[in-house]
Protein backbone atom coordinates (compact mmCIF):
# COMPACT_ATOMS: atom_id res chain seq x y z
CA UNK A 1 0.00 0.00 0.00
CA UNK A 2 1.40 3.68 -1.07
CA UNK A 3 1.27 6.96 0.93
CA UNK A 4 1.02 8.53 -2.44
CA UNK A 5 -2.56 10.46 -2.63
CA UNK A 6 -4.69 9.05 -5.70
CA UNK A 7 -4.58 12.32 -7.09
CA UNK A 8 -0.49 12.31 -7.46
CA UNK A 9 0.98 10.43 -10.29
CA UNK A 10 4.29 7.34 -8.89
CA UNK A 11 6.98 9.71 -9.37
CA UNK A 12 5.27 12.14 -7.50
CA UNK A 13 5.62 14.91 -9.74
CA UNK A 14 2.07 14.74 -11.34
CA UNK A 15 -1.00 16.06 -10.16
CA UNK A 16 -4.66 16.13 -11.57
CA UNK A 17 -6.10 19.27 -12.79
CA UNK A 18 -8.79 18.90 -10.11
CA UNK A 19 -6.91 18.65 -7.29
CA UNK A 20 -4.80 21.41 -8.33
CA UNK A 21 -7.82 23.50 -8.78
CA UNK A 22 -9.21 22.80 -5.72
CA UNK A 23 -6.04 23.43 -3.77
CA UNK A 24 -5.37 26.76 -5.57
CA UNK A 25 -8.74 27.25 -4.99
CA UNK A 26 -8.43 26.84 -1.11
CA UNK A 27 -5.28 29.05 -1.17
CA UNK A 28 -3.09 25.96 -0.19
CA UNK A 29 -1.27 26.42 -3.72
CA UNK A 30 -0.95 28.91 -6.66
CA UNK A 31 -0.89 27.62 -10.03
CA UNK A 32 1.69 29.15 -12.33
CA UNK A 33 1.70 29.06 -16.23
CA UNK A 34 4.98 28.13 -17.69
CA UNK A 35 4.11 28.99 -21.39
CA UNK A 36 5.74 31.43 -23.67
CA UNK A 37 3.94 34.79 -23.67
CA UNK A 38 2.52 34.15 -27.69
CA UNK A 39 1.47 30.83 -26.61
CA UNK A 40 -0.69 32.52 -23.64
CA UNK A 41 -1.87 35.47 -26.09
CA UNK A 42 -3.38 32.45 -28.64
CA UNK A 43 -4.93 30.47 -26.27
CA UNK A 44 -5.78 31.86 -23.41
CA UNK A 45 -4.94 31.26 -19.79
CA UNK A 46 -6.36 30.08 -17.09
CA UNK A 47 -7.04 32.61 -14.61
CA UNK A 48 -5.13 33.59 -10.99
CA UNK A 49 -2.25 32.07 -12.50
CA UNK A 50 1.10 33.33 -12.20
CA UNK A 51 3.35 33.67 -15.93
CA UNK A 52 6.78 32.57 -15.46
CA UNK A 53 8.19 31.59 -18.91
CA UNK A 54 10.33 28.15 -18.49
CA UNK A 55 12.51 29.10 -21.70
CA UNK A 56 13.92 32.03 -20.33
CA UNK A 57 14.47 30.48 -16.96
CA UNK A 58 16.20 27.84 -18.81
CA UNK A 59 18.35 30.14 -20.65
CA UNK A 60 19.02 32.17 -17.57
CA UNK A 61 20.29 29.55 -15.46
CA UNK A 62 22.28 28.17 -18.05
CA UNK A 63 20.54 25.05 -18.83
CA UNK A 64 21.25 24.16 -22.49
CA UNK A 65 17.61 24.72 -24.48
CA UNK A 66 16.52 21.78 -27.03
CA UNK A 67 16.46 22.73 -30.79
CA UNK A 68 12.70 22.68 -30.33
CA UNK A 69 12.52 24.30 -26.98
CA UNK A 70 14.76 27.01 -29.18
CA UNK A 71 12.44 27.10 -31.66
CA UNK A 72 9.40 27.23 -29.54
CA UNK A 73 11.00 30.54 -27.81
CA UNK A 74 11.90 31.77 -31.21
CA UNK A 75 8.45 31.70 -32.50
CA UNK A 76 7.84 34.69 -29.93
CA UNK A 77 8.85 37.44 -28.09
CA UNK A 78 11.40 36.71 -24.89
CA UNK A 79 9.91 38.16 -22.04
CA UNK A 80 12.91 39.56 -19.75
CA UNK A 81 13.47 37.67 -16.75
CA UNK A 82 16.72 38.11 -14.67
CA UNK A 83 17.43 35.64 -12.22
CA UNK A 84 16.58 38.10 -9.52
CA UNK A 85 12.64 38.50 -10.27
CA UNK A 86 12.65 34.87 -11.18
CA UNK A 87 13.91 33.83 -7.64
CA UNK A 88 11.57 36.57 -5.44
CA UNK A 89 8.64 35.05 -7.46
CA UNK A 90 9.39 31.61 -6.57
CA UNK A 91 10.65 32.08 -2.79
CA UNK A 92 7.42 34.43 -2.43
CA UNK A 93 5.23 31.91 -3.56
CA UNK A 94 6.62 28.64 -2.34
CA UNK A 95 8.91 29.87 0.90
CA UNK A 96 6.49 33.18 2.18
CA UNK A 97 2.86 31.54 1.18
CA UNK A 98 3.87 28.45 2.02
CA UNK A 99 2.24 27.42 -1.28
CA UNK A 100 2.92 24.50 -3.47
CA UNK A 101 3.96 25.47 -6.67
CA UNK A 102 1.56 24.05 -9.62
CA UNK A 103 3.54 24.29 -12.84
CA UNK A 104 1.12 24.48 -15.89
CA UNK A 105 2.09 24.16 -19.43
CA UNK A 106 -0.12 23.47 -22.80
CA UNK A 107 -0.20 20.04 -22.23
CA UNK A 108 1.91 18.82 -19.21
CA UNK A 109 5.17 17.87 -20.98
CA UNK A 110 7.35 20.83 -20.16
CA UNK A 111 5.79 20.77 -16.25
CA UNK A 112 7.44 17.79 -15.62
CA UNK A 113 10.80 18.87 -16.19
CA UNK A 114 9.74 22.36 -14.75
CA UNK A 115 9.12 20.49 -11.61
CA UNK A 116 12.21 18.36 -11.51
CA UNK A 117 14.53 21.36 -12.08
CA UNK A 118 12.46 23.76 -9.02
CA UNK A 119 12.80 20.19 -7.03
CA UNK A 120 16.57 19.76 -7.80
CA UNK A 121 16.37 23.86 -6.77
CA UNK A 122 14.90 22.89 -2.92
CA UNK A 123 11.48 23.74 -4.02
CA UNK A 124 10.41 20.22 -2.75
CA UNK A 125 6.72 21.23 -2.74
CA UNK A 126 6.59 21.93 -7.15
CA UNK A 127 4.00 19.61 -8.76
CA UNK A 128 3.14 19.51 -12.99
CA UNK A 129 -0.60 19.84 -13.64
CA UNK A 130 -1.17 16.61 -15.76
CA UNK A 131 -3.09 17.60 -18.74
CA UNK A 132 -1.74 21.03 -18.50
CA UNK A 133 -3.93 24.01 -20.26
CA UNK A 134 -5.44 21.79 -22.70
CA UNK A 135 -7.14 19.53 -19.86
CA UNK A 136 -8.39 22.87 -18.48
CA UNK A 137 -9.56 24.02 -21.59
CA UNK A 138 -11.83 20.58 -21.89
CA UNK A 139 -13.06 21.17 -18.27
CA UNK A 140 -14.30 24.75 -18.97
CA UNK A 141 -16.11 23.12 -22.30
CA UNK A 142 -18.06 20.06 -20.32
CA UNK A 143 -21.96 20.80 -19.88
CA UNK A 144 -22.02 22.13 -16.06
CA UNK A 145 -24.72 19.84 -14.43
Amino acid sequence: MSDTPAAIDPTGLEISLASALELARLKLATMVDIRQAFEIEMKGAIPDTVHIPLFEVKQMLGHPLSEDEQDILDAGTPTPMDAQSFFTTINRLHHVHDHIVLLVCNSGRRTLYAAQLLRSMGYPKTLSVAGGFQAWKKLQAEPKG
